[in-house]
Order: structure tokens, then sequence, then C-alpha cells
């Protein structure tokens, strides 16, 4: 009852019910926000910092940047949630914000689109070097539940693929990446698909900012070649694993294409069967039946692992994480 009541004191407050409105529509920040509200930025931090506290609105920190978007914990986020179906659409305040929103979303698929104008021929040179990518999504694609996935992670998100492949699988799906300018295109992309049940973050592969045991599904999609310490990155994505739950790693096998390591990052030139396989069983994963699809000079492999189920007899680390939530 405190918890109801508390919630409904917090939004009982005009612009505070804006700001639940604004943040339904999508991740914002605190410069977005008074932006659109035409007011100080004190004064909307102080709203915010009220929602906050009452579990209406999550918080957290990305570099300079702090974000903002409608709870996503059951409880306070269902309250929040029928507090913004019960706003009136029609009301001229509320369709104000909406257009000043329309144009800062406008802003912001200018920005990623203008990152990609300036990217797109060196990728377009390297996916032309392996198979297609609808066939290796839809090889993934079966390697994962077609439904009942509560929490999903998909780490080293970039433009969040695959969110938006598998977020009508998951009840909740979260992406992770180091890259500032990636994480903006990825909000672009899941807004116009207009998936609310995803949510992207700033973070570090070796580090992941995530509870033990809160993932059912886990994908590290063309990811393990950028990184210095591969076996470092598939022991912490074993960890956020529920018993049961499921890893998928795509990536290049072996190949002596030079070009990729001096011209694009990558740190190494594709992984051999028996190395993914020993990094798993390191993590306590067991390694499923891996894929390779050949291309025209590289060939992409999919490899599969499972966390072994808990015991019935010992309590599961899922049972002590009853959401997914991430450090500010």
């Amino acid at each position: 009852m405190d918890e109801l009541l508390s919630g409904l004191r917090a939004a009982a407050e005009p612009t505070r019910l804006r700001l639940l409105f604004l943040c339904a529509q999508g991740e914002l920040t605190v410069s977005e926000l008074t932006d659109i509200l035409g007011q100080s930025q004190p004064r909307v931090s102080r709203h915010l910092k009220l929602l906050c506290d009452a579990g209406l609105l999550d918080r957290w920190r990305e570099g300079n940047w702090v974000f903002y978007r409608l709870a996503q914990q059951p409880r306070a986020g269902g309250l929040a949630r029928l507090l913004v179906d019960l706003a009136p659409r029609h009301d001229a305040t509320l369709a104000l914000d909406r257009e000043r929103l329309d144009a800062i979303k406008g802003q912001r698929a200018a920005t990623a689109a203008a990152y990609f104008r300036a990217n797109a021929a060196q990728w377009d040179r390297i996916r032309s070097l392996y198979v297609d990518e609808h066939d290796v999504e839809a090889a993934l694609q079966r390697l994962l539940p077609a439904s009942g996935i509560r929490d999903l992670l998909d780490i080293g998100t970039g433009t969040g693929r695959m969110l938006e492949l598998f977020a009508p699988r998951a009840e909740r799906a979260v992406g992770v990446d180091l890259s500032r300018e990636m994480l903006s295109a990825a909000r672009v992309n899941l807004e116009r698909a207009q998936l609310r049940n995803c949510s992207v973050r700033q973070a570090d592969m070796y580090q992941l900012p995530l509870p033990r045991a809160s993932f059912d599904a886990v994908i590290i999609h063309q990811v393990l070649h950028y990184a210095e310490r591969p076996a470092q990155a598939i022991a912490e994505a074993a960890r956020v694993l529920r018993p049961g739950g499921r890893l998928v790693i795509v990536d290049f096998a072996p190949h002596d294409l030079e070009f990729l390591r001096s011209e694009h990052a990558h740190r190494r030139l594709g992984f051999a069967d028996a190395e993914i396989a020993g990094w798993c069983r390191e993590a306590g994963l067991e390694a499923g039946d891996r894929q390779h699809l050949p291309g025209h000079s590289l060939t992409v492999s999919l490899w599969p692992a499972l966390r072994p189920a808990a015991p019935q007899t010992e309590r599961s680390d899922a049972t002590l994480t009853s959401a997914v939530e991430l450090r500010p």
C-alpha cells in the first residue's frame, strides 16, 4: 500500500506527469527533457529525482550523460504505465511535448545516419567477404528458444540488430556496448521499431554491471574478434547466465586476412572450434554443436553453449534476482 501511495503522490503534479509520458516513449537525457519542457535543468532534475525515488522511473549514467526511462521493475513500472495510459491523448500540452520529442528523435536519426555514411564503405567491404547476413541470422534464430525468454542480453549490441531480431521472443532485452555512437544508433533503431521491452547501456563486456544469473539468453555477435581478452568476455557472459540459460557466440573461423587487423582493428583473425569450446568449458558451460557458414573469403561460425541446470536440491542464484538492474 505504501509503495502505491508513494507512486501516486510522486506523479500527482503536471510536470511529473509530462515527464512520465515522455519517458514512456524511450530513453531521454536530462538536457533533452529540459528542452522539451522548456523549464530549467535544476527544476526538471528535482522532478526526475522524485519520480526515481518513487520507483516510477529508472535512471543510469553513461559517461557525462544521465538517461531516464519508465521503470522496468514490474510493480512500480506497471503503475507508471497505467498512469501514462490514462493521460489524455489530445491534451494540448502533451501534444506539444510529442512534437518536440519527435524533433529530438529526428536529430538523433540524422546524427546516426551521418555516422553510418562515414563508415558504410568499410563495413560493406567486410560484409562482401562472408555469407549473407540473413543466413547468419536465420541460423542464430534456430539456436535460441522461439519464445519464453524472460531476459535476453546482447553483448556488443552495436546498432541493436540482435535486439530487433530477438526482442519479440523475450519479456526484456538489454544491449550493452562501449561505443556511445553505436548506442545512439541503436536507440534510433529500437525507437523506430517500437520495441518498448528493449534498452541499451554503455558497459564493458569484461565487467558487466549486471547481477549474477540474471539472463536466460546471451548473444555475442561479431564482437570477440575485437576483444583483447575473449576468454574473459565469455566468462563474464557465463556469469550472468541463469542455470539452463544459453549463450550463442557468432564470429569468424580462423582466416589470414591481415587487412582486417591493420585497417579495421580486429585483434583476432578468427577462432578455432577447440579454442571456443575450451573457454566455454572453463566458464562452466557445456559447448553445443557448432555451425559453419562458408562465404567468399570468411567463414562465419556459430558456437552455442549451455549453463547446466542447478540441482533441484540447491537454491539457484536466479531466485535471488527478481529483476535485471544496471548499476548507475
